[in-house]
């Protein structure tokens, strides 16, 4: 049995198969400028109104500086290149980097629960309303635009450090909103109470973002495989070679950072010569790499006549065999290879 090892060298009948690591850094120090900025404004917002909506808002935002010093580490880490000891290279990194974010944001939540529990048995008045709003208002527009430049990021690049940070900043965005309604809202009914109640409410909806976070780098460090849609667009390009000796099976996949991994194994007639099958599996990484994009993809050639070639893993995504293709469509475009 043989198996094709993708080549990292660029060739005539496509692109270079190795997935390039790239260093996401730049995004960090964005978020670690954003930090400090609405630090500062979030600080003169609470001295001004003394309120502890403002006061926990503040606090967050010093878990977000401190959560994203965390993500410049994973993403300098994530960047390094593969080496004797780390033969896939260091991209898990970025899950150790969200798992920290969300740890970071239960405890901001936990002591924003806590002030505003205390602040509720003990009201007090707010004062200069409406210049410490503002104050906290640019703040969130800061933190929202960093947000949204994170958040595209981490799609662009299918980065989950820089996804996790943009849900933080986000969620940061949102609190601060509760807060700011909530401090309006005392200064307009001046039922003082009101104010440590938007803010434990704020807490209990960051520690459910903290929660998703943290299941997200769990699941990424367990392998998770790659959504279903992309599993079925693989399949999909893998079909366009089945034929009535040429079958495909055992696709599996899964994410490592912003790195994609496949294997899948090729059945052909074990008459065929080994550059034969060479021939056939090169075809299918190529078309895989031009048609689905970056991703470490591995095929394994089998004899389809040996028994000891099949029931392989219990899961497997399937890919569609000679005859469900005659029945949806007709006669498959690969009957004539091979």
């Amino acid at each position: 049995m043989v198996s094709a090892i993708p080549s990292p060298v660029t060739g005539p009948a496509g692109p270079a198969r190795a997935q390039q690591t790239r260093d996401l850094s730049r995004f960090a120090y964005l978020s670690i400028a954003a930090a400090i900025v609405t630090i500062t404004l979030k600080v003169v917002a609470w001295r001004i109104t003394g309120s502890v909506g403002l006061l926990s808002d503040a606090a967050e935002s010093v878990v977000n500086l401190v959560a994203a010093v965390a993500v410049l580490i994973a993403l300098k880490v994530a960047a390094m290149p593969a080496d004797k000891n780390h033969h896939f290279g260091h991209t898990k990194a970025e899950y150790f980097s969200a798992a920290i974010e969300g740890m970071m944001i239960f405890v901001a939540a936990l002591v924003i629960m806590y002030t505003a529990i205390e602040r509720f048995l003990a009201p007090q008045p707010i004062e200069n309303v409406g210049i410490g709003l503002a104050i906290s208002v640019v703040a969130s527009a800061v933190n929202g635009a960093v947000a949204v430049v994170l958040l595209r990021a981490g799609r662009r690049h299918r980065s989950l450090t820089l996804t996790a940070d943009g849900k933080h900043l986000m969620t940061d965005v949102w609190t601060s909103a509760g807060v700011v309604v909530g401090v309006l809202l005392v200064g307009l009914t001046h039922i003082e109470r009101l104010d440590p109640i938007i803010a434990f409410l704020v807490g209990v909806n960051i520690v459910w973002t903290g929660w998703r976070l943290i299941r997200e780098s769990t699941e990424g460090l367990m392998d998770i495989s790659m959504p279903k849609e992309d599993n079925r667009a693989i399949a999909e390009i893998l079909s366009r070679f089945v034929t009535q000796e040429v079958h495909f099976h055992a696709l599996r996949t899964r994410l490592s950072g912003h790195h994609r991994f496949a294997e899948v194994h090729v059945l052909v007639p074990g008459a065929w010569t080994v550059q034969q099958g060479h021939d056939l599996v090169e075809e299918v990484e190529d078309a895989v790499h031009r048609d689905f994009g970056d991703i470490a993809l591995t095929c394994h050639l089998e004899p389809s006549e040996d028994p000891r070639a099949y029931g392989d893993y219990v899961a497997e995504f399937p890919i569609p065999t000679h005859d469900d293709l005659l029945a949806q469509h007709g006669t498959p475009q690969g009957d004539d290879k091979g």
